[in-house]
């Protein structure tokens, strides 16, 4: 003989797989990884006690002024973030929840995506020179440029690396600096020809270049929209497609003089 459950106790039963499935997923780990602001470094100083820029075969300039690369800092790739984190992180506007293969390659090992991002960080290095040395109608045959900062991989410094090398060895052209003084933070990748590409994660870039005191950022024409997503009071953007349209546009601002583009 079966026993009659009353409505309560029936919706209870039905509920306790929902509660547990629920429960599963929330512990359950996700192909998300929550990224936030983080470091910067000014490529005409030092980055943990080395030069970032070093030259050899042409005269260096003393420069004023800072141009800050920028980065953020995301779980690691063998992290679990859960249900849980996602739902904690989603709406910050000081982090960002983004699919895992958006940060890091698909089913590689840690040391692989390690290997990666420090081949990618090499080839952006290498590009940056290269597109320098073209703008400035030098040979790589007789001036030598060496890239280093610690701790950082993939290609988004590129840009910033190169008018690091252009500000340290010719400035605006004219006797100035690119900066004019100021903090200038960007992001962006570049080619040997100066083509400046997207990079992902600028919202949480201009948060991480105003913490430092920037308050112009150079940015990818191609990511204003997401740049302008919670962008920090008193930080203004600047779109670029190539180098000389950055270069322009900081001599532009030194200078007080031309439209300056805005995103």
């Amino acid at each position: 003989m079966l026993s009659r459950l009353t409505r309560p106790q029936a919706v209870a039963v039905c509920a306790l797989p929902v509660v547990a499935l629920l429960a599963t997923a929330a512990l359950a780990p996700l192909p998300f990884s929550v990224a936030q602001p983080g470091m910067t470094a000014n490529v005409l100083g030092a980055n943990k006690g080395t030069q970032v820029i070093s030259v050899s075969g042409a005269p260096v300039r003393s420069t004023s002024g800072q141009l800050r690369m920028v980065t953020i800092e995301a779980t690691g790739p063998d992290a679990r973030v859960s249900l849980t984190d996602v739902v904690d992180n989603w709406f910050r506007t000081d982090r960002a929840v983004m699919p895992r293969d958006a940060v890091y390659p698909s089913g590689d090992t840690v040391k692989e995506i390690e290997q990666h991002n420090a081949a990618q960080m090499q080839q952006s290095q290498d590009a940056a020179t290269q597109a320098a040395l073209k703008y400035l109608g030098l040979s790589a045959g007789k001036v030598k440029v060496s890239l280093k900062l610690a701790d950082v991989g993939g290609p988004s410094a590129g840009l910033l690396f190169t008018l690091g090398i252009i500000d340290k060895l010719d400035g605006d052209g004219s006797g100035g600096d690119l900066t004019g003084g100021r903090t200038i933070a960007g992001t962006g990748t570049i080619d040997a020809a100066g083509a400046v590409g997207a990079v992902g994660g600028v919202a949480l870039k201009t948060q991480a270049a105003r913490r430092d005191g920037a308050t112009v950022f150079l940015v990818p024409k191609a990511e204003c929209a997401d740049a302008k997503a919670d962008l920090p009071k008193g930080l203004r953007l600047v779109p670029v497609t190539t180098l000389k349209e950055a270069v322009n546009s900081l001599t532009m601002l030194e200078k007080g003089k031309g439209s300056v583009p805005s995103c």
